[in-house]
C-alpha cells in the first residue's frame, strides 16, 4: 500500500496552533526553550506578546499555564513529551487536573521514532501518564491532517488535554481530509475476520498489515483511535462482537497506553481474544528511526504476525 509522505505531526501543529492564534486571540502558547523543536515556534514568530518561553523548566511552564486558563486564557503548553509529561507531573496532577482546568499540553518527540536522541528523550510511558490523570483527554494523531484538525478541537474542547505529536514525517492516511471529534474513532477500512485498532504511526501500519492479511483471505477491520480517552467504546464493543479478535498496535509501552484502554472496554462490555504490538516493556536505544521501529516490533509485518497468531489461537480454541 503506497502512501504520500506528508509533513510531521509536530508542524502540523505548529501551523495550526499559529492559525488558531489569527482567529482566538484568547490562544497564548509557552514552550520550555524547545520552540524550534516543538513548532511553537510559528506562534511566537506571528504573536510575541502572547508566547511564553519559560526555559527549561516545564512545572514552572505548567502553573504558569494554570494561572492562564484562570485568566480565562486558552494557553497552550508545548515541550517534548518526555519532559513535560514525566518533569510535570505533579503540577500537572494538581494544577491542571485536579482543578479541571482548560490547559492544553502538546508533547513533541513522541515515542522511539525520534532516533538517534536516545532513551533520555524517548517518551515511551507519556500516554499511560496522561491517562492516568481525571478529567484529561488524550490524543495521538496519526497524519499532519489529522493533527491540524485535533488542534482545533482542543481549543474547542473546554478541560485539559493532553496531544501527543511525532518527529519524523507521517505517511498522509487522510488524502481527502479528515472526519475528526474528540472521543471517536475512525474507521478507516471495513472487516469481520479481525480488527486492528492503532493510532500515529502504527495507523498507516496497520492499514498496510491489512492489505497483506487480505492476500492471506483474512478481511481486517481498521480503526484509527486517535482519542485514547475518552475512548470510543463503541466502536471497540462493535469490534469485539462483529469479529474474530482484536489486534492493538501502538508506539508505547503495552502497559497504560492504548492497549491497556482497548483491553479495559472489552473486558467489561464484551470479552475478546486479544493480541498487542507495542514497544513490551522496555527503553529503546539510540539509532535510526526505520531500524528502531523494526528493532522493537512496530511494523506492518509485526502486525501482521499479530493478527496470524490471534487467528490460529481462536481457531484451536474453537
Amino acid at each position: 500500500m503506497k502512501f504520500t509522505m506528508g509533513k510531521a505531526t509536530r508542524e502540523a501543529y505548529g501551523e495550526a496552533l499559529r492559525d488558531l492564534g489569527r482567529v482566538n486571540p484568547a490562544i497564548v502558547a509557552l514552550d520550555g526553550d524547545l520552540s524550534k523543536s516543538t513548532m511553537s515556534k510559528y506562534f511566537a514568530q506571528e504573536f510575541p506578546q502572547r508566547f511564553f518561553n519559560v526555559g527549561i523548566a516545564e512545572a514552572n511552564m505548567v502553573g504558569i499555564a494554570a494561572g492562564l486558563a484562570l485568566c480565562g486564557k486558552v494557553p497552550f503548553a508545548s515541550s517534548f513529551a518526555c519532559f513535560v509529561m514525566c518533569k510535570a507531573f505533579d503540577q500537572l496532577r494538581m494544577s491542571v487536573a485536579y482543578p479541571n482546568l482548560n490547559v492544553k499540553i502538546v508533547g513533541s518527540h513522541g515515542g522511539i521514532s525520534i532516533g538517534e536522541d536516545g532513551a533520555s528523550q524517548m517518551a515511551v510511558e507519556d500516554v499511560a501518564l496522561a491517562t492516568a490523570l481525571p478529567g484529561f483527554t488524550v490524543v495521538v494523531p496519526a497524519d499532519e491532517v489529522e493533527a491540524r484538525a485535533a488542534v482545533r478541537a482542543m481549543a474547542e474542547h473546554v478541560g485539559p488535554v493532553y496531544m501527543r505529536v511525532g518527529r519524523p514525517k507521517a505517511p498522509i492516511v487522510y488524502e481527502q481530509g479528515c472526519d475528526f471529534a474528540l472521543g471517536k474513532a475512525i474507521k478507516l477500512r471495513e472487516g469481520r475476520d479481525v480488527a486492528l485498532i492503532a493510532n500515529g504511526l502504527l495507523v498507516a501500519l496497520a492499514l498496510e498489515a491489512a492489505e497483506t492479511l487480505a492476500g492471506h483471505g483474512i478481511e481486517a477491520r481498521v480503526l484509527d483511535m486517535a482519542t485514547v480517552k475518552p475512548l470510543d467504546e463503541a466502536a471497540v464493543l462493535a469490534a469485539a462482537r462483529e469479529t474474530r479478535g482484536i489486534v492493538v498496535a501502538e508506539e508505547h509501552l503495552l502497559h497504560g497506553g492504548l492497549g491497556s484502554a482497548v483491553a479495559v472496554a472489552v473486558g467489561r462490555l464484551h470479552p475478546a481474544p486479544m493480541a498487542f504490538v507495542s514497544i513490551g516493556d522496555r527503553y529503546a536505544e539510540s539509532g535510526k528511526p526505520d531500524e528502531l521501529m523494526r528493532k522493537y516490533g512496530l511494523t506492518a509485518s509485526d502486525i501482521v504476525a499479530a493478527a496470524l497468531s490471534l487467528m490460529e489461537r481462536r481457531a484451536e480454541n474453537g
